[in-house]
């Protein structure tokens, strides 16, 4: 979605504020089309001082393999994102701000960016998943497997006959 923001560069005070569904079922992410529903947008952008502060909201279902398990589980984020929104840079580049050019942003993809720079590095089912066993593959969520925790490298087995 293009944001038109001329009329609020224009105006100190002014405030626009509009709510929509974002589409990015199309996003892969790591082999996986993790965003099963249209993302919720609500934002608002006010000028303070010329500059222009734009507040967004976004809520959306998020469908990934545990990296514990690999069981397909669903999540419910939430998630706020805050931008000062400038049309001219004095220094040439600052990661303070965002730079508009021709009062015109594209809110979807500054959008896109936050969303998928504020998504967790690793995804679990459950904060105390216990995974699978490395040996049988069981998951260890559902089932209980005889497996030994800890195997002895059968290349140290003769070592345990000088404890006896």
């Amino acid at each position: 979605m293009l944001l038109e923001l001329k009329k609020v560069f224009l105006n100190e005070g002014e405030e626009i504020a509009l709510s929509y569904e974002m589409d990015l079922s199309d996003e892969d992410f790591y082999g996986v089309k993790p965003f099963v529903s249209p993302i919720g947008v609500k934002v608002s952008a006010k000028n303070r001082a010329g500059a222009v502060r734009l507040q967004a909201e976004v809520t959306f279902d998020f469908c990934h393999p545990c990296d514990r398990c690999a069981e397909v589980f669903t999540k419910r984020y939430e998630f706020s994102f805050e931008h000062l929104l400038v049309q001219t840079l004095n220094d040439g580049s600052s990661e303070d701000y965002v730079l508009v050019e021709n009062d015109r942003l594209d809110l979807d993809e500054l959008l896109r960016t936050d969303i998928l720079l504020e998504l967790p590095g690793k995804y679990l089912c459950k904060p105390d998943c216990k995974g699978i066993c490395p040996q049988c593959g069981v998951n260890r969520n559902q089932d209980t497997c005889s497996c030994v925790a800890h195997p002895i490298d059968p290349r140290l087995e003769v070592l345990k006959e000088l404890i006896h």
